[in-house]
């Protein structure tokens, strides 16, 4: 009897294991919703998944995929850095595909010369929050390395926190985070990145090992994060609605954060080749290397692909 109780145990346990999925992501923004939204309507549930959803900074999340701590990360940018830099992981779905961010200052900092030897806050020093700040100084005149000191202060909502209560000058905000900014507490919005380059922001990485010793499971995440995908897109207000229970903000701030938002995202979690090649250029020259890195190596959609067509999504 006792070990029949054993090996039921260890048989529920397994289970158990099998069906866990850790996510991590990097911020309270609108390029983590589609977790929330597996989780809230049920995709998850209907892979037979139990998901933990874990917020952490990127540097961290990418070690902890390697380790094989957690079984994806939805962070973007500085993971595949470091994959073109040799790092063992691949990237199956982008999702969030041009960047969000507002460079979100002080009332009293009205321009681009108020920013001089002030602070600017960031979620992870080389992550793609931080590149876009570093654009947006620069087309203002502005040379980031020179001229602004770059903290590390959390994510996006913490970095408000920071710049309301003193020792932060400027934010690199997201939706709906750069909306309270400007309402509730009439920061400025001196630039947006929205509408000028390609940059992958949230997506769905995984490490190879992981891939190839759960693909089943890797393959029933994906399927979850593209329903959420697919209902996000079809569904505006409910959308906003699990982004306004999800960030704790107004339903007029989460409606606007996803109307503004949603031409970002890609319907089929699928860049094209173009999108991917001036992504990989970007961080190619950030990284100041030479030698062309093949999208091969970096990316691979074979069974976003194939969950596609199990969903009929072109």
């Amino acid at each position: 009897l006792f070990l029949c109780a054993l090996l039921f145990f260890c048989c529920a346990f397994q289970a158990q294991a099998d069906d866990r999925v850790r996510i991590s992501y990097a911020s309270r923004s609108i390029s983590s919703i589609l977790p929330f939204i597996a989780l809230d309507k049920g995709f998850f549930k209907e892979e037979a998944l139990e998901p933990q959803l874990i917020l952490t900074r990127g540097t961290t999340a990418i070690a902890a995929a390697v380790a094989g701590d957690v079984e994806a990360i939805h962070i973007m940018g500085s993971a595949i850095r470091g994959i073109i830099q040799g790092l063992p992981m691949k990237v199956l779905a982008v999702y969030n595909q041009r960047p969000l961010f507002w460079l979100t200052t002080r009332p009293e900092l009205k321009s681009f010369s108020d920013l001089k030897g002030k602070t600017m806050a960031v979620t992870t020093i080389g992550g793609s929050q931080q590149l876009a700040g570093n654009h947006m100084l620069r087309k203002g005149g502005i040379d980031p390395a020179k001229e602004i000191t770059t903290i590390v202060s959390g994510d996006v909502p913490a970095q408000l926190q920071a710049q309301i209560s003193g020792p932060v000058h400027i934010t690199v905000l997201s939706p709906p985070t750069v909306f309270i900014a400007r309402d509730r507490y009439k920061l400025n919005l001196l630039a947006s990145t929205s509408e000028e380059y390609i940059n992958f922001i949230s997506g769905i990485i995984v490490a190879e090992k992981t891939l190839r010793e759960r693909a089943g499971l890797i393959k029933r995440t994906l399927r979850a994060m593209t329903k959420a995908n697919r209902f996000f897109f079809a569904n505006e207000n409910e959308s906003a609605e699990i982004l306004a229970k999800y960030l704790n903000v107004s339903h007029a701030v989460a409606l606007e954060t996803y109307r503004s938002s949603r031409p970002a995202f890609t319907r089929n979690a699928i860049p094209t080749e173009k999108e991917l090649e001036e992504h990989l250029k970007s961080d190619m020259q950030f990284l100041n290397l030479k030698t062309p890195v093949k999208s091969s190596a970096v990316f691979d959609f074979s069974m976003q692909r194939e969950i596609n067509g199990e969903l009929a999504i072109k």
